[in-house]
């Protein structure tokens, strides 16, 4: 059985579906700690006809970079569900699929929430049947694992049975493969370059949220990702 994780990011690009569809069993780590600094779990990028649209959520800066992922909190006090919906709906209403998709990601913004975790969750669920990932995804915190380190990963091998872990070459610099191989866990490394294919505005922009491609491409996407 092949293992992937990722942090639980919001809408997340085309590599973290890449890496899903190369495993059995995806988890996503909600338990880490909240990234310090400018990351990815509560903001990415769309485009637009200046190139760049950056979608954040806001969130509660009290204690920020201390919490794990799962406990940070929305700030609900900013009209930032109202400019994302807007944002889309401007920069995407001409996309091929975006009458299909809208009216979903409209219905998960509206729902209130008090955890980011949360929404990015429903938005990974929504991209994940859009791209017709047909793979299971866990909480680390649903299967009770709370080491850090390689040992995190270790262990999540063990709780699910799995022998091989899957990851982007780029992250072996930050694991201890030893212990992975003392553990009788193999590495399956898989490559992925960004894809290029149909968008709007202008020349091509790489690693957008891989919403970008799901308005652009539909269910085509799958194919382009993997």
């Amino acid at each position: 059985m092949i293992v992937a994780t990722h942090q639980p990011i919001f809408l997340p690009w085309p590599g973290f579906f890449h890496k899903a569809l190369k495993a059995d069993c995806m988890v996503l780590l909600d338990g880490v700690q909240f990234p310090r600094g400018r990351g990815w779990v509560n903001r990415n990028r769309l485009k637009n006809d200046q190139g760049t649209l950056w979608l954040t959520v806001p969130v509660w800066k009290k204690r920020r970079g201390l919490e794990a992922i799962r406990e940070v909190e929305i700030c609900d006090g900013r009209d930032w569900r109202v400019k994302h919906l807007r944002g889309m709906r401007q920069n995407y209403a001409n996309s091929p699929y975006f009458e299909q998709y809208y009216p979903i990601l409209e219905t998960i913004y509206r729902k209130p929430r008090r955890f980011l975790v949360d929404l990015n969750l429903d938005l990974i669920r929504f991209m994940w049947d859009g791209l017709s990932v047909r793979k299971e995804f866990l909480l680390q915190s649903e299967l009770g694992v709370t080491s850090t380190g390689t040992t995190l990963l270790v262990d999540l091998c063990r709780r699910l049975g799995a022998d091989r872990y899957c990851l982007f070459p780029v992250a072996e610099k930050y694991m201890d493969a030893g212990e992975l191989a003392r553990s009788g866990i193999e590495l399956e490394a898989t490559n992925f370059r960004p894809p290029v294919y149909p968008q709007l505005w202008g020349d091509f922009v790489y690693n957008l949220s891989a919403l970008d491609m799901l308005l652009n491409c539909g269910p085509k996407s799958r194919d382009i990702i993997s």
